[in-house]
């Protein structure tokens, strides 16, 4: 990505035991899901146990990083100190993810291009050498 979109002012995010394989695989520019190996089910965030089947055993699956546009909203008020107004904050169905769907920013893209449905792919905003979080921007057809 060739622009920041994560305010200096924002925390960074936290992890714990059950979400740190993930951000590790994000540090990879890596987009996985835990799947429950009992059920099949896939879920984000990260769970200790299923909420379909309350099995406790899961893997990791990678995804592809497309998807479209479920919803989203544009955001006229920063959150932190030197944010970039507007910004897009929307779900994302992602694909090969069984109905998964994941909250993040809509970036490179201009607020009055976007549309439910819109093909997305996934690109990564690099905060440091171990952290990077993902966004979506509009698939160049």
């Amino acid at each position: 990505m060739s622009q920041r979109f994560f305010p200096d002012g924002m925390p960074p995010p936290l992890a714990d035991a059950i979400s740190l394989p993930w951000w590790e695989a994000a540090a990879e520019h890596r987009l996985v899901v835990q799947r429950c190996t009992s059920c099949e089910t896939t879920r984000h965030p990260p769970a200790p146990v299923c909420p379909e089947c309350r099995s406790a055993d899961s893997d990791w699956n990678e995804l592809s990083g497309r998807g479209q546009v479920y919803t989203y909203t544009i955001v006229h008020r920063p959150i932190a100190a030197g944010q970039e107004l507007p910004f897009v904050i929307a779900v994302i169905a992602l694909e090969g993810a069984g109905g998964l769907r994941m909250i993040s920013n809509l970036v490179e893209v201009k607020p009055d291009r976007i549309e439910i449905g819109l093909a997305v792919e996934l690109v990564w905003e690099d905060m440091s050498p171990d952290l990077a979080i993902p966004r979506f921007r509009p698939v160049e057809r």
